[in-house]
């Protein structure tokens, strides 16, 4: 059980120092995704790192409706900002066969990395992020956790992972947290009593996520400008119409990061990505077939030509 100081240098600090194998799950019993989550929190539950079961699972639950945590390649970081004491509590699940998790990719979860952490630390969850998607991010770290074989292999490869601060220029965070609570905030203006508690719900719920330096940059800017979040689209920033650097648009088309435009002062985005038309099944493709040769066979046969009767 780790004790958190506010002064903790995080950039030295190892994932394996708040995990340990009891808290690894190699083999996921269960495979739909609550029931999965549940199984870790039981595991915090058993080594005290965590209390209030119900409360947890009620926040990640309601983390998971505002957007899923799955990252995309077949990982998922479900997390809640609950009161634990000053610590923090992890715990990994592996699941061969994979779960349903609503990746951005589409494909099943096959491994889950839970994440519990306390309110009073500000930043917390940013910089344990911030270590997990430079390690994630690389193909050959996901193989080699795919491949473990036991859960003390797993551990070997998760104790790698360190803490690393986001640089001043580059805010390491979920872009599209941000820009929907941009979305939400210009609602909350116009909303009716009815619709406000569940908008200021969904706002917290992404606050706690955020540090209070973002934030409060954030806030000042919706207060003077009336919005926070501009998109960056052919490199070129959608608040001020400049253009940004070609280096930063790269890099901002290619990740998740939120970036500052050196002209303007918002935050920078890339653009929301269009869903794709969803691919149609072999069985509606067979009735278009079928409907298209009908349509072709009743224009081709006419109608006989009726005679005339002859007088």
């Amino acid at each position: 059980m780790i004790k958190f100081k506010m002064n903790m240098n995080l950039k030295d600090t190892s994932f394996g120092e708040f995990l340990k194998p009891s808290q690894i799950i190699f083999d996921l019993k269960n495979k739909e995704k609550l029931s999965a989550i549940e199984e870790l929190l039981d595991s915090l539950v058993k080594e005290k790192l965590i209390s209030n079961k119900n409360l947890t699972l009620t926040r990640i639950i309601d983390r998971e409706n505002l957007e899923s945590t799955a990252l995309g390649h077949g990982i998922a970081v479900p997390h809640a900002r609950v009161d634990t004491e000053k610590e923090i509590a992890v715990a990994v699940g592996r699941s061969s066969e994979g779960i349903d998790f609503d990746s951005p990719d589409g494909l099943p979860v096959n491994l889950i990395i839970l994440v519990v952490w306390n309110p009073s630390i500000p930043g917390l969850f940013n910089h344990l992020f911030a270590g997990l998607a430079s390690f994630l991010i690389k193909p050959e770290n996901r193989e080699r956790l795919f491949r473990a074989r036991d859960k003390n292999e797993l551990y070997q490869v998760l104790s790698e992972i360190h803490f690393s601060f986001p640089r001043e220029d580059k805010i390491i965070n979920r872009a599209s947290l941000l820009k929907k609570l941009q979305n939400i905030e210009l609602k909350i203006r116009r909303a009716p009593k009815e619709k406000l508690d569940e908008l200021l719900k969904h706002r917290n719920l992404i606050r706690e996520e955020l540090d209070q330096s973002l934030l409060a940059r954030f806030d000042l800017l919706m207060d003077r400008y009336g919005y926070a979040v501009a998109e960056v689209v052919d490199g070129v920033c959608q608040s001020c119409n400049m253009s940004v650097s070609t280096q930063m648009a790269s890099a901002i088309e290619e990740s998740n990061d939120i970036y500052i435009c050196e002209n303007c002062g918002k935050y920078l985005v890339a653009p929301q990505k269009k869903e794709k038309p969803k691919e149609k099944t072999e069985r509606e493709k067979l009735a278009e077939e079928k409907k298209g040769t009908r349509s072709k066979i009743s224009r081709k046969v006419k109608p006989a030509a009726k005679t005339k009767k002859k007088k």
